[in-house]
């Protein structure tokens, strides 16, 4: 990462900055990969078309509202997701905050290398048909997944624009490959048992894109103007995203299969399915590895940051070749359901109470701990893991959504009395808006 610094502990310096579509780049290949169709192919054998089609919208547009406001206060401060999360939080709170981003990221590190591994042997199989070492295969991913993240951000976005071309290739065939067999009038016509609601879709979309727009400052803090960060978020989750998950649910709609690579070898398209799954795993895992290192060198400055990566990288393929990810996909859920509420403080601390504050001076004279942010963390945390236990009803039927405002509006009858006093420490200037 830039000689063992990625610009953990201070802001992006000019000479890091690079124009909004680079960035866009990487934050549209996590929505190419294998996680995203398989969200759409579940979408669209839960409901009809035409209501997948509906929570494919308003979930992608949620996301996007979230990401906008995300992008741009990283792009605007130029500090990542856990700085912003030090100064919302205070330094001994964020190091909680901070340590549980970084279990959950290492765990999806994981997880993300077991399917990785299942589905390439899968694809050898069927397409070479020939079947290839899961152990070799796992360190060898891993591998190349830790040196991206060790050379940082521009081996991320290199990588990235490179690649969404052929990704952006195979999906387009994905989609009329599929409109082939079946035409689209006729696919919308198609009756089906309805085992989900489209609250429960929109849900299922949020849940499982939301906490790439929680983080996207890791990536949008190196943007060189803020509008930057709304577009990066508008091409990732508006556009991309959408895309992708229509395309599986149209291809799943048309085959009748759950298994989105199977869909993709019975629709002939092996090698295509290859490269969804090597180059989205790739670019998906050394964000989930970058945004780890980030968020445990924020907490420990002093640790050496490449050392730190290969040791973060090792954890995460030891974990998935010992298996005990399959037990802890459950921890990882709840711990993200958890994470959820963390925008809701942010944005209405940045926005609403003290947006002079989201500048790196700040850091030097941070308060310890921010009492009240915390508490309205753990109201809408405790929200979040009851609602989607569904032991409290969902007023919007979008759990996710439901604990993000109670946490700002919480936040907002807390600190709101904090917000003159802000504005008389910033005198004179109007820090932190976006202007």
């Amino acid at each position: 990462m830039d000689s063992g610094n990625e610009f953990s502990a201070e802001k992006a310096p000019e000479n890091q900055l690079v124009t909004w579509p680079r960035v866009a780049a990487i934050a549209a290949m996590v929505s190419f990969s294998l996680p995203t169709f398989v969200t759409g192919l579940e979408i669209a054998h839960g409901m009809s078309a035409q209501n997948a089609l509906w929570a494919i919208f308003w979930g992608s547009l949620i996301i996007t509202i979230i990401g906008s406001v995300m992008g741009a206060v990283g792009a605007k401060s130029r500090l990542s997701s856990y700085l912003l999360v030090r100064i919302a939080f205070g330094d001994k709170g964020a190091g909680i905050v901070n340590i549980a981003f970084a279990i959950s990221l290492l765990g999806w590190f994981g997880v993300n290398i077991n399917l990785f591994t299942e589905a390439v042997t899968k694809l050898s199989v069927a397409t070479l048909g020939t079947s290839v070492s899961v152990f070799w295969l796992s360190v060898v991913a891993s591998c190349c997944m830790t040196i991206t993240t060790i050379v940082g951000f521009r081996a991320i976005n290199l990588l990235s624009t490179l690649l969404v071309p052929i990704l952006v290739i195979v999906t387009f065939l994905f989609a009329k490959t599929a409109l082939e067999q079946q035409g689209f009038g006729e696919i919308l016509a198609i009756e089906k048992v309805a085992t989900i609601s489209i609250g429960e879709g929109i849900s299922a979309i949020v849940g499982a894109i939301i906490i790439g727009a929680i983080i996207l400052p890791d990536i949008a803090r190196f943007i060189r103007r803020w509008q930057g960060g709304i577009y990066t978020a508008v091409v990732a989750y508006m556009i991309v995203a959408p895309i992708v998950m229509v395309a599986a649910s149209l291809a799943g709609s048309v085959s009748g299969e759950s298994n989105v690579l199977d869909i993709m070898l019975e629709l002939s398209l092996g090698l295509g399915a290859f490269a969804i799954v090597i180059a989205g795993s790739w670019i998906l895992n050394s964000l989930n590895l970058y945004s780890a290192v980030l968020s445990t060198k924020a907490t420990f400055p002093k640790l050496h940051t490449t050392m730190l990566t290969l040791a973060l990288g090792a954890a995460g393929v030891v974990a998935a070749l010992m298996n005990i990810l399959d037990s802890f996909i459950s921890f990882l859920f709840y711990l993200s359901v958890i994470f959820i509420p963390v925008a809701g403080v942010i944005m209405s601390d940045y926005l609403l109470i003290r947006p002079g504050h989201y500048r790196v001076e700040s850091l030097e004279d941070n308060r310890g701990l921010n009492v009240k942010g915390f508490v309205a963390w753990a109201i809408g945390a405790v929200f979040a893991v009851l609602a989607s236990e569904s032991v409290v009803p969902s007023p919007s039927g979008i759990a996710a959504i439901d604990a993000v405002v109670l946490t700002g509006i919480v936040y907002l009858a807390l600190a709101w009395n904090e917000r003159a006093s802000s504005a008389v420490d910033d005198s004179g200037a109007v820090h932190g808006e976006l202007k």
